[in-house]
């Protein structure tokens, strides 16, 4: 339902804002729209498309994993914890498993992969789902910490700001680590108030205490490596770990005399199935942004912003950064975009440039998020995902703020 006034809400705004500038002479405002929406629509297809390869091989070489085991021992070593977090799945359930593919792909920087493995954990959680329209509560859990984007390794920012001309591109690794970290901290939160789930229980919080422990001393070791060494690490560290993973699917199904082959045919038949089921919730998405942002909506609601935080006296250098930060639960490439537009006008070590930096890379594109995913298992009623989503990424972004202005300030 949330998401149903959203998508309403993009289009009426866009009218409304649009006849106005027709009134005042802008006389293709409106042919600039229309065509936006028409290529969205084609976007959306191509991207869905796009995504059956993956779908396809993943899908494929977690059903060995299933098959053989593996899953099942990732269950297990998480189970304690998920079982907390997600008291609808039963004890040792292979969607725990697939949940933790999906968070390590995600923290390791690995987009390709995570977006696969989280739609196969999807599905697992949705053979659980009473009510097949109605987004459950382990369904949001998962999707609401998903795309609060714990990334441990944002390499692509510090290409892009090495590219741009950076005196030391990788002056952003840290504050964008701290900000990820409150997004997700208040993911979890927000999430847990909702369901009412209680995170002071004892198995919680020595699970949250050991990553706050593993995250700082990543930060630690990080800081003192240069740009090249922690591009290095994180390349071969990431892919290192992914093939490890699926090469020991495939070893311990050959030990349990599974028919690997067979195995993986039988999964990669459902990637196709998933990539071809989220083109029409992608493409409303998609189409609802597209209009949105072709009809200066969002340029008047950053010049409103501005406004209002001149007038109360504030220090308006981290305003120019803003764009990105609306931008980025509505469209990944658009605010890349804007952080990159905002690179080359200001200089790469500008501010404003360094906090457009530090929100791309510890936010989400939640409303994509919620489109594929949900999409894929056809949630029409998302109850609390968007607003728990939502809420996570305004504090990442708040907090990459802050973290900004005590770095970089």
């Amino acid at each position: 339902m949330a998401l149903n006034y959203v998508w309403v809400s993009f289009f009426l705004l866009t009218f409304i804002v649009a006849l106005i500038k027709l009134i005042g002479g802008d006389t293709e405002v409106f042919q600039h729209i229309v065509n936006s929406l028409f290529e969205s629509a084609a976007n959306g297809a191509t991207i869905s498309l796009g995504l059956i390869g993956m779908m396809t091989f993943a899908l494929g070489i977690m059903k060995i994993g299933e098959r053989g085991g593996m899953i099942n021992i990732f269950a297990k070593a998480v189970g304690p914890f998920f079982n907390r977090l997600f008291p609808e799945i039963p004890k040792n359930h292979p969607a725990l498993g697939s949940i933790l593919m999906n968070f390590s792909a995600n923290a390791l920087g690995l987009d390709n992969a995570a977006t696969p493995l989280g739609l196969k954990a999807m599905k697992e959680l949705q053979e659980l789902n009473p009510e097949k329209e109605t987004a459950s509560n382990a369904q949001i859990m998962f999707i609401v910490l998903n795309a609060s984007s714990l990334t441990l390794l944002p390499i692509s920012i510090m290409a892009y700001r090495q590219e741009a001309g950076a005196l030391q591109p990788s002056d952003v690794f840290l504050p964008i680590l701290i900000a990820t970290f409150f997004s997700t901290l208040a993911a979890l939160i927000l999430v847990a108030i909702y369901q009412k789930i209680n995170l002071f229980q004892k198995t919680i919080l020595l699970y949250l205490g050991g990553l706050v422990l593993a995250i700082g001393g990543m930060l630690y070791y990080f800081s003192i490596l240069s740009q090249d060494e922690i591009s290095i690490i994180s390349k071969v560290v990431g892919n290192f770990v992914l093939f490890g993973l699926f090469v020991s699917f495939i070893v311990l199904a050959l030990f349990k005399r599974i028919n690997v082959y067979d195995a993986f045919i039988e999964g990669a038949k459902e990637g196709f199935d998933v990539a071809v089921k989220i083109i029409p919730y992608l493409v409303a998405i998609l189409v609802g942004i597209a209009v949105f942002r072709a009809s200066g909506t969002m340029d008047y609601l950053v010049d409103g912003i501005t406004y209002l935080i001149s007038a109360a006296g504030m220090d308006t250098s981290f305003v120019e950064a803003l764009p990105v930060a609306f931008m980025k639960p509505l469209s990944g490439s658009g605010a890349r975009g804007l952080m990159v537009e905002l690179m080359a006008t200001k200089g790469a070590d500008d501010f404003a440039s360094k906090v457009a930096c530090v929100i791309q890379g510890s936010t989400e594109t939640t409303f994509y998020v919620l489109a594929v995913y949900f999409g894929s298992v056809a949630i029409k009623k998302t109850r609390h995902a968007l607003p728990c989503a939502l809420l996570a990424e305004l504090v990442g972004v708040v907090a990459a703020i802050i973290v900004s202005y005590i770095f970089f300030g």
